[in-house]
């Protein structure tokens, strides 16, 4: 069986569409106490709290993932841990675009200013420790207009998004094996 290892910082809700897709998650790693972790443990996941990036490599190795999945984890990652896993993350917004924390805070406050029409969601691998850089494996763009409910837009095309990417690379790693 394909295995997953999620790692968080926040609310959780894109762990939770992985969950409820059924996806194979076998841990879950935060780098605080959050949501994240008790909507793991509600699901009976193995979820731990990593404070010391330095640690974290030997934490996610542990649950032997065959991907890595970054949902909404806000640490950069070193070099080292991304040499020992497949990495794959969640972002905000388009390739090239926003890079960093804060895109869809961002996105509103340029198109209240009028200089944004649109955004969007992508997943990508993390093969090294670049900021949102890494190479694309799926996007969905976003209008901005209504700009009341972009946020919620934002999050239902992560979820949906990141669920089809991941289901999609599971069979790949199935067809390896």
């Amino acid at each position: 069986m394909t295995r997953l290892v999620v790692l968080v910082s926040g609310e959780g809700s894109n762990l939770q569409a992985m969950l409820d897709a059924s996806l194979p998650v076998v841990g879950v790693i935060g780098d605080r106490p959050c949501r994240a972790l008790d909507r793991a443990r509600a699901a009976a996941i193995d979820a731990l709290v990593v404070t010391d990036v330095a640690s974290l490599g030997d934490a996610a190795a542990a649950f032997e993932p065959d991907w890595v999945v970054l949902a909404g984890f806000r640490r950069l990652l070193k070099q080292p841990f991304l040499d020992r896993f497949r990495v794959v993350n969640l972002h905000p917004a388009l390739p090239g675009d926003l890079p960093g924390l804060h895109a869809i805070e961002r996105a509103i406050d340029q198109a209240r200013g009028g200089d944004r029409t649109r955004s969007g969601v992508m997943v990508h691998l993390v093969p090294d420790e670049g900021m949102d850089t890494g190479p694309t494996l799926a996007t969905a763009e976003v209008p901005m207009e209504p700009l009341a409910t972009f946020e919620d837009r934002m999050h239902a095309a992560e979820h949906e998004l990141l669920v089809r990417t991941l289901q999609e690379l599971l069979r790949e790693v199935s067809h390896e094996r």
